[in-house]
């Protein structure tokens, strides 16, 4: 069993080609010995985004503060805030944006742990 506070959880900036603005932290991942899903937050900076990317596997996400927007592959953007799931699903291309001027964006990503 463990229990961690995200503040004791390190931050380093995102390390994946596209990324602008992202930091990610992983409070519960392969090092703590978790068999199957790693929990990640990042965090992106207004004007920030993840890179435009596709995986195998889906990404089931949590937002816990702020505004932003999930980009599909036709490029559209669907709102989100804190408070909203959403699913990307396996081999769906998507991006996150910050779309506030003022405030972080803030959510949490579950994957396996493969991914990870």
């Amino acid at each position: 069993m463990k229990i961690t506070s995200l503040e004791q959880i390190p931050s380093a900036p995102m390390q994946m080609a596209g990324a602008v603005g992202v930091t990610k932290q992983v409070p519960l991942g392969v090092a703590d010995g978790v068999p199957n899903f790693s929990f990640r937050v990042f965090t992106v900076v207004p004007g920030g985004h993840t890179p435009y990317h596709i995986h195998d596997s889906e990404h089931l996400n949590y937002i816990i503060q702020g505004e932003g927007a999930l980009v599909n592959e036709a490029g559209e953007l669907h709102p989100v805030k804190a408070g909203d799931f959403s699913l990307v699903e396996p081999n769906e291309k998507h991006q996150y944006r910050n779309v506030s001027a003022t405030e972080d964006f803030k959510m949490i990503c579950a994957v396996p742990v493969a991914y990870e």
